[in-house]
């Protein structure tokens, strides 16, 4: 007895892989979260909006679950960075958690200002989750109107 002929494809086997793949992803799902520990200390990035208007720049950093109590910020050399930790409560003794998308852990943002700003006038502030950064720019480089003779 003569055995059929199988054509390997690429194609096939990049499927084949990508199911298996799934299939372990979706198996570990709803399995009791032994992983928390895990899933809790991975690194994640607050999202940072920078907006400049003549003035100066303006960061707005989205941070839910944090308090300014859980925020560091530093200047140095023209160089803002942000700091902070949101912490995953362990003491949850009534709930068990199928499923944690939320990230948490260690974060730290740092952004290059420009020569044109002023670094000792840097004001910061934090209401609702979302902490915003203002930086004035120094006089020279604020725009300003010229009157014509």
């Amino acid at each position: 007895m003569q055995r059929p002929m199988i054509r390997w494809t690429p194609a096939e086997t990049v499927r084949s892989r990508y199911n298996r793949l799934f299939e372990d992803a979706l198996g570990s799902l709803f399995s009791p979260l032994a992983q928390t520990e895990e899933v809790s200390n991975r690194n994640w990035l607050p999202a940072v909006d920078v907006a400049e208007t003549p003035e100066g720049l303006s960061l707005y950093a989205e941070l839910p679950g944090l308090s300014k109590e859980d925020v560091d910020i530093s200047l140095e050399d023209h160089t803002l960075t942000i700091r902070g930790e949101r912490k995953f409560e362990k003491d949850v003794k009534e709930e068990n958690y199928h499923r944690i998308e939320r990230s948490y852990g260690a974060f730290s943002r740092s952004f290059t200002l420009p020569a044109n700003v002023r670094n000792d006038d840097v004001k910061a502030t934090f209401k609702d989750g979302v902490l915003t950064i203002q930086i004035p720019k120094v006089e020279e480089a604020k725009p300003r109107k010229i009157a014509i003779a």
